[in-house]
């Protein structure tokens, strides 16, 4: 990708209440349980300002619908829409991406109005000749599943909430002016490019239309349905600023402007369904999720639902802690999200319509960023959900012949390096998840590892990728043996012995590319000859044998396989020092064309960017338990805040959030696909995971304080515990962890070669 969708006041603290919420789903937990509000403590704004780049409106967990604001366009850290330097609003739209770098959705505009409605966009400098209004931070509230404006302009107060399929407005009028709407399909953000819409009037209060585009998304197609609380007096359609006869029309920017004769109580509420089959299945998705005109109620069944997800994990925190921690856990449920209706029904890669699918399909999947720790962590927080995931990558490697890279929409967009969709299918097979077609699985990942693509001919003949034949070959090559030991994992437990001494061969390439003299990884040429000139502080984005990084920071990656690359540096002792020198060289990265995606300096450490994630936990593997405690403590605090800014780079649909939620409760998923979480250092006094009704896994951080970083000592199920890691196993049949903290490294705990991570 040519950025990999390129890295780069808040609302009042309610009283703390204790209530019973219902269950979303069947798949939820099946009785009402006890639950503490800790939607209170979710600040959505965090990372929406400078390079964050997160979703702010509302919606409800891993929902279809995304509905918030959109700004007056600015530059790269607007790609999602929203950015909380902005003081103005076009609209608010019904899809958004939330925390890449690239810019696509904002699909179905709607702004009401009032007074004469122009047909061309505000401007940051004049919002009086165009549609769209500024305003103040200080009339804006998000809140989970909530979101509201003043639109100083019009004077019109716009309220929003969701469920998973509908989007649902509130407009107050405050102006003794004409009241419209205008619901604007020309337009989404950064390379979309509207291909058709339509707008029909179907009733005295509905409207349905589809807007089909082009953009990262190659063919996205979103079908729409829409309710109004009062009778639409008249409707004029315009294609771009063209006049269209009639009550409807098809175009390219299909507009429409929606007059209303409003009573007394000036309010207009809208419903607006989406579907990606058509307008009839988004229509029933109406009816099915919000059939009645409450919108308190549906405010309250959202709040519910994420208080539900909330309660999953509950810690014990300072308020601050607190903020960040549940924010990091909200923002992780983004993403994927719904992509089938209330039916079943779904449109695959393949473009064709499946009906009645007897499984949750999802879409949005970021797998270069999200293998790492989000997929590892939903197998904690949301197991009812992972075989439909894994039946969601079956689904699209079925349609279009390989399992997905970084699939939006039902597109496959190709974006970023590696195969590592067959990474989330391995962690999920190897922890038991196995509701789906196993052969299935196993033939979709064997398949997948067998394409030519971006040097993968070079390696399924047990070839280094010459750097003068790929761009990028070593970031590739490192990707590629990640999922290749992934696939022999799973071949060794089907007893396919063949394919898993093959593909044990094929993660073991990342070897080729370690030069023993200067300790890097490097790109080697196809005459064998390492790549000159050579310096591990450059990166030239697109240009180079990485991605988005530089030599420094790509030679640690070989997260499933530590012990093999501690073998090439010499041992623990050369091991370790080199890595003590990633986090302490004070130069910068070299080069005019770095990516802003490297970002969230420790020396030349980044975690701003997701292939450093993993670095600090490396010392646990070569006995040095403490250094990397202390690191997790300087990483949180430095580059995990309250504030609008506190993310250092792209949330990357949770995956930032991610590392911040297992590290915070202290430990990490340092190989994505073996069951194994390395232990760090713990944020809070205590957390406590509810993975199933029943069972819960509590970590206790005893003497907890800022100063005691380090473990001492630990107990699991009040018997010692000596590894300095921890297993899945262990989370999901629930019991105690207890770790003692210290203020200065103990001498002996993880030291030990039979203690450290397997």
């Amino acid at each position: 990708m040519f950025t990999k969708y390129n890295k780069i006041a808040f609302s009042s603290i309610i009283a703390l209440s204790i209530w019973f919420v219902q269950p979303s789903s069947a798949q939820d937990i099946t009785h009402k349980q006890s639950s503490l509000d800790y939607s209170q403590y979710v600040n959505p704004f965090i990372g929406s300002a400078g390079h964050g780049h997160v979703f702010v409106g509302a919606n409800v967990p891993f929902g279809a619908v995304q509905l918030g604001p959109v700004n007056v366009f600015e530059g790269w850290d607007w790609c999602s829409g929203y950015n909380y330097a902005s003081n103005t609003i076009l609209g608010f739209t019904h899809t958004h991406l939330s925390g890449t770098g690239i810019g696509d959705l904002n699909d179905i505009l709607l702004l009401p109005v009032t007074g004469k409605v122009p047909l061309t966009k505000g401007t940051k400098e004049d919002m009086e000749h165009g549609y769209g209004s500024y305003f103040s931070h200080e009339n804006e509230i998000s809140k989970p599943g909530y979101y509201s404006v003043l639109l100083d302009k019009y004077n019109i107060k716009a309220e929003l909430t969701a469920s998973e399929r509908v989007g649902f407005h509130k407009y107050t009028f405050n102006s003794k002016e004409e009241s419209h709407v205008l619901l604007n399909l020309a337009d989404g953000v950064g390379w979309d490019k509207p291909m058709k819409t339509f707008i029909k009037k179907t009733g005295k209060n509905s409207i349905e239309g589809y807007r089909l585009s082009k953009g990262w998304a190659e063919d996205q197609r979103v079908y729409f349905a829409m309710e109004f609380s009062e009778p639409i007096a008249n409707i004029t359609l315009y294609d771009s600023i063209s006049t269209v006869k009639g009550s409807e029309a098809e175009g390219i920017r299909m507009k429409a402007v929606l007059d209303f004769n409003l009573n007394k109580e000036k309010i207009i509420l809208v419903k607006v369904g989406i579907s990606p089959v058509s307008s009839e299945n988004a229509s029933a998705n109406i009816k099915a999720e919000i059939p009645d005109w409450d919108f308190a109620k549906t405010t309250q069944k959202a709040k519910t639902k994420w208080n539900t997800e909330l309660n999953k994990i509950q810690i014990t925190a300072d308020q601050n802690t607190k903020k960040i921690f549940y924010t990091a856990l909200y923002h992780t449920m983004f993403a994927p999200s719904i992509f089938n209706d209330i039916n079943g029904d779904y449109r695959g890669t393949d473009k064709k319509v499946y009906k009645k699918a007897g499984f949750t399909n999802y879409t949005t999947f970021s797998l270069w960023d999200t293998y790492r720790a989000l997929h590892p962590l939903f197998t904690i927080t949301q197991p009812d959900k992972i075989n439909d995931i894994v039946k969601s990558f079956l689904a699209i490697y079925q349609q279009q012949g390989r399992l997905p890279v970084w699939h939006l929409m039902g597109n496959e967009t190709n974006t970023m390096n590696g195969n590592h969709s067959i990474a989330v299918i391995v962690d999920a097979y190897l922890k038991g998840f196995r509701d789906y077609d196993v052969d299935l699985a196993y033939e979709a990942i064997k398949k997948t590892s067998m394409q030519s693509r971006a040097g993968m001919d070079y390696v399924q003949k047990l070839e280094y990728i010459p750097a003068d034949s790929q761009v990028e070959s070593v970031g590739n090559a490192l990707e590629y043996a990640i999922d290749d030991w992934c696939v022999a994992q799973m071949a060794k437990e089907m007893n396919k012995q063949d394919d898993y001494e093959y593909f044990s061969k094929r993660a073991k390439l990342y070897e080729q590319y370690f030069d023993s003299r200067t300790g890097f990884m490097r790109g080697k040429l196809k005459n064998g000859q390492w790549r000159e000139p050579f310096d591990p502080l450059s990166s030239s984005h697109r240009e180079d044998d990485y991605v988005e990084g530089n030599a420094w920071q790509y030679t640690w990656l070989v997260p499933q396989d530590p012990y093999g690359l501690i073998k090439l540096f010499g041992g623990d002792e050369k091991f370790t020092q080199k890595l003590d020198t990633l986090f302490t060289l004070k130069e910068g990265v070299v080069g005019d064309n770095a990516s802003p995606d490297i970002s969230g300096f420790i020396g030349q450490y980044a975690q701003g960017n997701e292939p450093n994630h993993h670095i600090p936990y490396l010392y646990v593997y070569a006995g040095q338990p403490w250094k990397t405690a202390k690191l997790i403590r300087e990483i949180a605090d430095t580059f995990y805040t309250s504030k609008a800014d506190g993310l250092c780079g792209n949330e990357d649909l949770g995956q930032m959030s991610a590392w911040y939620v297992l590290s915070s409760m202290g430990f990490y998923s340092v190989n994505p696909a073996n069951w194994i979480y390395v232990l760090g250092s713990p944020l809070m006094s205590s957390a406590t995971i509810n993975h199933k009704n029943g069972i819960s896994f509590k970590m206790t951080a005893v003497d907890y304080s800022k100063e005691n970083k380090y473990i001492q000592k630990a107990e699991y199920k009040g018997h010692a515990y000596t590894k300095s890691y921890i297993t899945h196993e262990m989370i999901v049949k629930g019991g105690e962890l207890k770790l003692y903290m210290g203020s200065v490294p103990s001498p002996s705990w993880g030291v030990k070669k039979e203690d450290r991570p397997m």
